[in-house]
């Protein structure tokens, strides 16, 4: 199966190779090869630093964790397809790394990853952690601990009552 569908990728590849060097001729398609190239690098630079940021606003919080997740698989994808040579792996690599198409495609992006994963994906658990008051920490002993049910009930566990 790998074998048959490098056969395919190669195929396709040449074929619009072909193609565009036949109604461009050879000298632009080799400069729009590069220029693609460049601007892949441009944007995977560009767009990484976008994806890091919507992870940190996803931590806070701020945004849904599943567009940032999207968001960087897709940055991921286009930026390893920048790196396969050939023109229709440039153009999608570079379709890919545009903000605008990632919006059209992320819910496509997210269903897929749903209907795959299942409820891994859209179950949504509660915060149960502890948390340690900063100054009820004396020499590296814990004097008060509270319990947090994440409803704003939170209750001693540890120290005087």
């Amino acid at each position: 199966m790998p074998a048959l569908l490098f056969v395919l990728y190669v195929v396709v590849e040449l074929l619009a190779l072909f193609a565009v060097g036949s109604w461009l001729g050879v000298v632009p398609v080799i400069l729009l090869l590069i220029a693609g190239s460049a601007a892949g690098m441009l944007l995977i630079g560009s767009q990484g630093r976008r994806v890091f940021e919507q992870f940190r606003r996803a931590g806070r919080g701020e945004i849904p964790p599943g567009t940032a997740v999207a968001d960087g698989a897709l940055v991921a994808t286009g930026g390893l397809l920048m790196f396969v040579p050939g023109l229709v792996t440039s153009v999608a690599g570079l379709l890919l790394l545009l903000p605008p198409t990632r919006f059209l495609v992320r819910p496509l992006i997210t269903a897929l990853a749903a209907r795959r994963l299942g409820p891994v994906v859209t179950t949504h658990l509660p915060y149960r952690g502890v948390v340690i008051d900063g100054d009820e920490v004396i020499d590296g002993s814990v004097v008060r601990e509270y319990y947090d049910d994440g409803q704003g009930k939170a209750h001693r566990v540890i120290g005087p009552a």
